[in-house]
């Protein structure tokens, strides 16, 4: 009897300790904005109180620097990473860099927004689109309205050598059989600026110099409300996102808190906080933020993360090429 109530101690033990409340420290990586940031740490830590979140924030560029760093001197310091694109989270998985998290609830999500063995997960859906000046000749609604006559001279695009955005862009725009490189190709004899950020292209075609271009969907949306003399397209063929993945690493020193937060990112509060911080969650049942369109009314474009890595120094040379850079 004794050996028994022993067993069924231990048991209810492990039992309660497989389900205890996350506690101590989290080390989070991250490239969202500082305010972004913190509301996220804020609401996280609303809801599991005993975790400590140490968190650092720069560009995803800068951020992997300081990681490779880390790697090299063999310490790596995070716990969980929260950057912006999936390239750089395929290549971390590819290094075996990434802790799978098989268990965490995808199943309202679309097929491709999620790395299929678990490594990492999309959180938003920064979709790169048609910007245009409300002065413009006409309006696109698709991208091969840009290699028109009237738009040459007037469109303006940001540089895979400086976005990451426009880098996913590329990637997902030349693998559309309908479109390919001849659409890039096109967009330089048209004497298209192919230079700088996204806020760049944004100052543009918002200040008159140029009328059209792409450009991340909620620069436009957000300073149209503001009385901006600009429009947003989302394409009939579809647009490119950055998904800002989160993803745990395979050295996290805690797995736990780092899963809590996980879930947290990927739960309906998780994506109602990121639709509140003006960004298109990536849940479908979340409503957007104002000015942007229902999700069923956003065409996501194909794209495929590994093949974008294995092609992404061939792309950029044959961007550099193309618009003589």
């Amino acid at each position: 009897m004794k050996k028994f109530l022993l067993a069924a101690l231990a048991a209810a033990t492990i039992a309660g300790a497989a389900h205890a409340e996350p506690s101590g420290k989290l080390v989070l990586y991250t490239s969202q904005p500082n305010k972004d940031a913190q509301a996220t740490v804020d609401a996280f830590k609303a809801k599991y109180p005993k975790v400590e979140v140490e968190w650092f924030r720069d560009g995803t560029t800068k951020v992997m620097a300081k990681l490779r760093a880390e790697f090299e001197a063999g310490a790596p310091r995070p716990d969980v990473l929260l950057i912006a694109d999936m390239v750089t989270m395929e290549g971390l998985k590819a290094e075996g860099r990434l802790l799978a998290y098989k268990e965490a609830d995808v199943s309202a999500y679309e097929k491709g927004l999620m790395d299929k063995d678990g490594h990492y997960f999309s959180t938003k859906l920064i979709t790169t689109g048609i910007i245009y000046n409300a002065k413009a000749p006409f309006k696109p609604t698709s991208y091969k309205d840009l290699l028109k006559p009237e738009a040459k001279g007037l469109i303006a695009i940001p540089s895979p050598l400086t976005s990451g955005a426009a880098t996913i862009h590329m990637a997902t725009l030349t693998n559309l059989p309908e479109l390919g490189w001849a659409l890039y190709e096109g967009l330089a004899k048209q004497d298209t600026l192919a230079k700088g950020g996204n806020g760049g292209v944004y100052k543009a075609v918002a200040g008159g110099e140029k009328m059209f271009g792409f450009v991340v969907d909620f620069l436009p949306i957000r300073e149209k409300a503001k009385g901006a003399p600009v429009e947003f397209v989302f394409p009939k063929e579809g647009v490119s996102a950055v998904t800002e993945p989160v993803a745990i690493l395979s050295t996290a020193k805690n797995p736990e808190a780092a899963k809590a937060f996980v879930s947290f990112l990927l739960s309906e509060e998780g994506q109602k906080l990121a639709s509140s911080q003006g960004y298109l969650p990536a849940h479908p049942a979340v409503a957007p933020p104002a000015g942007f369109p229902s999700r069923d009314k956003i065409k996501l474009a194909p794209f495929d993360p590994a093949k974008a890595l294995k092609d992404d120094a061939a792309n950029k040379e044959r961007f550099v090429e193309t618009f003589g850079q």
